[in-house]
């Protein structure tokens, strides 16, 4: 599950004030939440007393603006240092759960799950939010499968026409150049897709929204997020699509997305610009449950540079990859 590696946990806006959030990494369950003063506290999500998922409990807001999150099996409040007072005795328990490190920057927050770190977090995201207005973030979702699988299709450029063939209706893949830079990629391409009537757009206005050549530019940085760089006719697109190793067998995966308008009614689309997304992530999550794992690969097609680079920085992890 490639530890050492900085993970995404959430963005500030997936986290509503003084509500309990449960996020899984490296085969651990925690629970966050965000106090008033925009505080983020993260612990184990099993109480100490006798196992409940304090995700399922809520939160008690102090005079001090800052809260605690509450058991909901006895109501034992925990403060973000995991103390707790026992009913009765008025005193304040030493920790009892072990607090997750946190790295907040911005409105992102990061974690290397309490592990040494192996790489840098990568300063992108920050230099999109400072580009572009956030979107919103769409399809966190839980897929039964392991990190590996997940980022091999991720980084399957052949699988636009295929798998995300009812969505785009692309025709083809024209794959331009890849750019391999160790742990940070680049991948462009451009991706026709299939001719359409304003009528038959009229019919789905989801297509409104999709130029007739998709120029795609994917900035990789692995393991833990891939940029689409795209535009389409009410500007530019940032779709940032992050993924989290709850387990051996579990990747999380979700989508914030980011735009620059170049149209006033861009304002207009934004709801539907994130069903674009949640799509694709849904297509993308129904394929790998239509794979055999273990079948072995007896043919290779063009343009197969992106999964390569997965498999190499999996195999080369830790160390200094050509």
């Amino acid at each position: 599950m490639l530890k050492g590696a900085p993970w995404l946990l959430a963005h500030r806006s997936m986290l509503e004030i003084d509500k309990p959030y449960k996020i899984g990494l490296y085969g651990k369950d925690y629970v966050l939440w965000q106090d008033k003063k925009g505080k983020i506290n993260a612990l184990s999500n099993i109480c100490p007393h006798m196992g409940a998922m304090l995700s399922a409990g809520w939160c008690t807001v102090e005079k001090d603006d800052t809260s605690k999150i509450v058991c909901p099996f006895h109501a034992l409040e925990f403060d973000g240092d995991g103390r707790t007072i026992l009913p009765g005795t008025n005193r304040e328990t030493q920790p009892q759960l072990e607090p997750l490190e946190l790295i907040v920057k911005g409105d992102f927050i990061w974690s290397y799950g309490d592990y040494e770190p192996k790489i840098e977090i990568p300063q992108i995201l920050e230099e999109i939010a400072g580009q572009y207005n956030f979107i919103g973030h769409t399809a966190d979702t839980s897929v039964e499968t392991d990190l590996r699988s997940m980022l091999l299709i991720m980084h399957d450029y052949n699988h636009q026409n295929g798998t995300h063939r009812d969505l785009f209706e692309i025709t083809e893949v024209r794959f331009d150049r890849f750019i391999d830079n160790g742990y940070h990629s680049e991948a462009f391409f451009n991706t026709p897709t299939a001719p359409k009537t304003f009528w038959q757009k009229l019919k789905q206005p989801n297509q409104f929204l999709l130029p007739d050549v998709i120029q795609a530019h994917l900035e990789n940085y692995f393991p833990s997020l891939v940029v689409l760089h795209s535009s389409s006719p009410f500007g530019k697109i940032a779709q940032c699509h992050l993924f989290v190793p709850e387990s051996a067998t579990k990747t999380r995966t979700y989508i914030l997305l980011f735009g620059e308008a170049s149209n006033p009614l861009a304002k207009l689309f934004k709801n539907q610009f994130l069903d674009i997304s949640k799509v694709v992530i849904e297509q993308d999550t129904d394929i790998l449950q239509k794979i055999y794992a273990d079948a072995p690969q007896k043919i290779r097609l063009n343009n197969e540079v992106g999964m390569d680079w997965v498999k190499r920085n999996f195999s080369t992890w830790q160390k200094v990859p050509e």
